[in-house]
């Protein structure tokens, strides 16, 4: 799934003010980690199917990928997606030092099984820096700043500690305190209709609707209309948005709004994106298109 060394940067991982952490993928600096570390399945997302800690067949041998300007034409629409947070480089330069798993054979097993556990404490590092941008949630930024630095120097541990982390749990401290943080900040603007906390909203039509402060914390909108919402201040984290329309949706004060999640929908030059995240590119490419019926 790796993106190609001269992969474009899409905008800095952490809010504005939040602490400066390598959060932006770096494909020169990594060996090609998701490419291998996980399993694929021949699907939608995926063109063939391939067993975890084997290498993608179009991994080359200075861990570029060949059809990396290709990927969605190819079928491999779920790299396009994949979005390592700077893990793959944290791995690869700073817990094993610059010795790749083809230099050091014997280190593949682990390095694999580590570089999953990085990926999970990324994602949970960029969603603590954002909370600390969020003035409303000021009250808990003492305990976020906290379990910012317990995570970060976790990242920073030897292999075997980081494989003895019980990453189910240590996420789940966290995203308690997560969830305080985005209901201080959506407090008064927040209404009882728009709680669709891990909603099964696939396909649902709500073009045009008021959703400021909802919460769809790990909800389904694969395929959903979003064309024209007003999702100031929508909780999104863990939101499955493959293939929902955003186009003109005004996304500008969002929560936990990932990239990754971005490039899975589709959107235009009307979306509005907080000033952290870019468009994807291919939002820039695809022609122009009328809203769907409704």
């Amino acid at each position: 799934m790796s993106r190609s060394r001269q992969r474009q940067r899409q905008g800095p991982s952490a809010a504005p003010d939040a602490p400066r952490l390598d959060l932006e993928p770096d494909c020169a600096r990594c060996f090609g980690l998701c490419c291998v570390a996980p399993a694929f399945a021949k699907s939608t997302d995926f063109a063939l199917d391939k067993p975890a800690g084997t290498p993608c067949p179009h991994l080359q041998e200075d861990f570029a990928c060949e059809i990396h300007a290709r990927l969605r034409e190819e079928g491999f629409r779920g790299c396009v997606v994949f979005d390592c947070l700077g893990a793959g480089q944290k791995v690869a330069q700073h817990t094993y030092g610059g010795r790749d798993w083809r230099q050091a054979p014997e280190t593949a097993g682990e390095m694999f099984e580590v570089f999953g556990v990085m990926r999970e404490l990324h994602e949970l590092l960029r969603f603590l820096a954002e909370a600390l941008t969020l003035p409303k949630a000021r009250r808990v930024h003492d305990r976020v700043r906290a379990a910012l630095d317990e995570t970060e120097a976790l990242t920073r541990a030897e292999p075997t500690t980081l494989l003895a982390v019980d990453v189910g749990a240590h996420r789940a401290g966290i995203a308690a305190l997560l969830l305080e943080a985005s209901e201080l900040a959506r407090a008064g603007v927040a209404r009882p209709r728009n709680e669709h906390r891990g909603a099964d909203l696939i396909g649902a039509r709500l073009a045009g609707s008021d959703l400021r402060g909802a919460n769809f914390r790990g909800a389904y909108l694969i395929g959903a209309d979003l064309s024209g919402t007003d999702l100031r201040l929508a909780d999104l984290t863990g939101a499955d948005l493959r293939d929902a329309d955003l186009r003109g949706a005004d996304l500008s004060e969002a929560l936990f709004l990932t990239s990754a999640q971005l490039t899975a929908a589709r959107g235009d030059r009307a979306t509005k994106l907080p000033r952290r995240l870019r468009p994807p590119v291919h939002w820039q490419r695809r022609a122009a298109q009328p809203p769907r019926p409704r």
